[in-house]
């Protein structure tokens, strides 16, 4: 007997079946052959599509640097491109780093283990946060959601050693903790602690963050992004402590302390007092140590990097650490991510395409105005203002006219003049924090990019009101000048109107066209809207998928960007009478995925995106072209009953 009314389609979608149809899983009948023939490369937990397009970029940059560090190929002009080759050759010296060992952490960790107790550590607090050390409070600078002309101070709790606080409550969290725990001390022993005291800072550190793990937010509660803004004078917010000095934390951080803040985290602010005591001295501390020695390690001797791996290996999965080589890459990469991004850009991404993609977003806006007006559950008065955000949106496409002024301050010690990995990456760290905190009495730029160029994404900023495709994600299978424009719009055609939808989910939807938190519906509109967004969440909870089970509410913001970006795309090749078939084949193509189970249960636990076969059979399941084009029947696995699909843009 056929299955039927089953969210995600018919049978097991982690695992091939070259038998599959469109019909029962469309997945499946689009994926199989490349699930079976995947292979996750050994320093990976996955493969997909976006991975791909990932790995090719990564190998012809990775050859791009080599060439550079040679001397093979003369250095691009791109400011401040430079540093991040010196960066890549200092990283790319085992040599030096073998030989160096622990030394270049020594004088940074005694810092942490020389504190005496809270008097101590209320003294130094400011100084350990200005040079990036963890601390168990989180402060930080940011554009003031109701008025994203200025910024404004936001303050939450600090992170968990596991992934997330749901994690704590799996029968897995002992067994990863004692790996954490066996790994931290030897890491330590490592860097010249002695075993006791090792061992006594590592239980400290895990004892004080279970009490943690109670207090700070879920990624469930994190996905809420506007219950993020709590505003709080700056007395009110000090009257919440009392151990720990934070009006002398505040003022040592700020040329001038700010008259309110953001509070992120209020369960967190209500606890404080419990968590930061002179009780809690020795766990404060040993969490510090903790985080420092695991944070670093990366950057010592080959020794260190494979000491520091088990945890990774435990939370994902991975079967081996990635080559010093590919990390030299990385971590030249990721400290100068938006240098190499413009560089890719410049050097992979074509005016053509450029220009095409241009049209093509173009077209979908148009394509949305057109279903916003055409809605029949909105009032004409939010249909208006709907209209007024989507015309207001910016357009970042490719890679910045201009590079963010952070790349200017960063400076890279070359090894003639003494500087290490360890102490190149920890300045840049500093000076990150120094621009952050500087930016409090700036206005905000609205230029700048929260993506580089050959990053494999795209996104939407709500406080920007702007979407970014960088140059990356413009190929095949997303989008290729070559390929139909069906296919086209079911790649990079759903991307765009996904990031778009952005502006509209249970999020974006309650911020205004520049930025602001702000309502602009009319109460009966935001009514049905949120009765269509708990419509989404229902869609989606409970599906089992491999290991683990979905979590409607943790993903719904997603989810009605997927629903959305799905629907205008159909819309749009519909308008151009294109091959349906194909629009649908490949949004199943674009969500590929193969991974281990360790690292499906970590994303799982803190993702705000569905899992990608998810993404495509269930958005699929509620479009009504989906049936037309595949003819597909009551009795199919991805038959969905009318009243069971969601529409809502």
């Amino acid at each position: 007997m056929a299955l039927f009314n089953v969210r995600g389609g018919a049978g097991d979608i982690t695992k091939p079946d070259l038998n599959a149809r469109p019909q029962d899983n469309l997945y499946l009948a689009v994926n199989s052959e490349w699930m079976e023939k995947a292979k996750i490369p050994s320093d990976r937990s996955r493969i997909s599509s976006f991975d791909g397009i990932d790995l090719n970029i990564e190998k012809n940059l990775m050859q791009d640097f080599a060439d550079f560090a040679d001397g093979k190929k003369k250095l691009p002009e791109v400011p401040n491109f430079e540093k991040a080759v010196e960066l890549y050759k200092i990283a790319n010296n085992f040599d030096k780093r073998n030989a160096d060992g622990a030394k270049p952490i020594k004088a940074d960790l005694e810092e942490i283990t020389s504190l005496r107790n809270l008097a101590d550590l209320n003294l130094r607090a400011a100084d350990f946060y200005k040079n990036a050390f963890d601390l168990p409070i989180s402060v930080s600078v940011d554009a003031d959601m109701k008025d994203t002309k200025v910024h404004v101070v936001y303050v939450g709790g600090p992170g968990l050693f596991l992934p997330d606080t749901t994690t704590y409550d799996n029968p897995a969290a002992a067994d990863l903790l004692k790996v954490l725990q066996d790994q931290s001390e030897n890491l330590l022993k490592m860097a010249g602690v002695s075993e006791a005291d090792a061992k006594k800072y590592v239980e400290d550190a895990l004892k004080f963050d279970k009490k943690l793990s109670k207090v700070v937010k879920s990624s469930e509660e994190w996905a809420d992004y506007p219950a993020m803004y709590n505003p709080m004078s700056l007395d009110e917010f000090e009257s919440k402590f009392d151990s720990f000095k934070v009006d002398n934390f505040l003022s040592n951080l700020f040329a001038q302390k700010p008259d309110k803040v953001i509070v992120t985290e209020p369960r967190f602010l209500d606890h404080v007092e419990e968590l930061l005591n002179e009780d809690n001295f020795d766990e404060i501390k040993g969490w510090m140590v903790v985080k420092f020695i695991n944070g670093v390690a990366a950057y010592l001797s080959q020794d260190f990097r494979e000491a520091a791996f088990p945890f990774s290996q435990a939370l994902s999965g991975q079967p081996e650490l990635s080559s010093g080589t590919k990390q030299a890459y990385r971590l030249a990469n990721g400290m100068f991510s938006e240098v190499v991004g413009v560089y890719y850009g410049q050097t992979y991404f074509g005016a053509e395409a450029k220009a095409d993609v241009e049209d093509m977003i173009h077209k979908m806006i148009d394509v949305y105005e057109k279903r916003i007006s055409e809605n029949e559950w909105l009032s004409e008065d939010t249909k208006k203002k709907a209209i007024v955000k989507l015309r207001a949106l910016i357009l970042k496409i490719g890679y910045p006219e201009k590079i963010e002024k952070i790349y200017d301050r960063l400076q890279v010690v070359p090894e003639s003049e003494g500087g290490s990995l360890y102490s190149n990456e920890s300045a840049a760290a500093v000076e990150s924090v120094k621009y952050n905190l500087e930016k409090l009495n700036e206005p905000v730029d609205r230029t700048v990019w929260l993506m580089p160029g050959n990053l494999v994404n795209a996104c939407y900023d709500p406080q920007r009101n702007d979407i970014t495709f960088p140059a990356a994600i413009l190929q095949k299978p997303f989008y290729d000048l070559k390929q139909s424009r069906s296919l086209n719009y079911g790649g990079i055609g759903v991307v765009i109107a996904h990031e778009i939808s952005h502006a509209f989910d249970n999020n974006g939807a309650k911020f205004d066209e520049f930025g602001n938190l702000k309502n602009w519906w009319t109460d009966e509109d935001f009514a049905e809207f949120k009765k269509r967004t708990q419509d989404e969440i229902d869609l989606f909870n409970g599906i089992e998928y491999g290991p683990v089970t979905l979590n409607g509410k943790q993903i719904v913001s997603e989810n009605i960007a997927d629903q959305g970006g799905l629907t205008a795309a159909v819309e749009a090749n519909k308008g151009e009478n294109g091959n349906m078939k194909e629009v649908f084949e490949n949004f199943a193509r674009v969500w590929a995925n193969k991974q281990l189970p360790e690292s499906i249960k970590t994303q799982v636990s803190v993702d705000v995106h569905a899992p990608g076969p998810e993404r495509a059979n269930v958005q699929s399941q509620c479009q009504e072209e989906f049936y037309k084009a595949f003819d597909v029947k009551p009795e199919d696995g991805m038959w969905l009953d009318p009243e069971k699909r969601v529409v809502i843009w």
